[in-house]
């Protein structure tokens, strides 16, 4: 299992940001506690599951063992934590369903 970052460097704010993903969302979920940021920062909802970091804790990340992404692999890791993502919700709302 591995944790990956971008380069992005995506001007917004007044600070530069990337985007971190992984090989799980526990893997990722995990990562992202361990670098301080919240639950409620995930972007659970955009076209690729991530969280967005300045490019300080991109350095950070670096250094705890995350690995330089190249877009390629952040599409390709990304699509992976969507499928994930899906298949968590459909498991939820499957056991809501029987308590109805």
């Amino acid at each position: 299992m591995a944790v990956y970052v971008d380069n992005a460097r995506i001007a917004w704010r007044g600070r530069r940001w990337c985007h971190l993903v992984a090989d799980s969302l526990d893997e990722l979920h995990r990562f992202a506690t361990s670098l301080g940021l919240r639950r409620g920062w995930f972007q659970a909802q955009a076209s690729l599951p991530h969280y967005d970091v300045t490019v300080e804790v991109r350095d950070i990340a670096l250094s705890r063992g995350a690995q330089a992404a190249d877009r390629r692999t952040l599409v390709m890791r990304g699509r992976q934590l969507k499928l994930e993502l899906r298949a968590q919700i459909a498991l939820q709302n499957s056991q809501l369903r029987l308590f109805d």
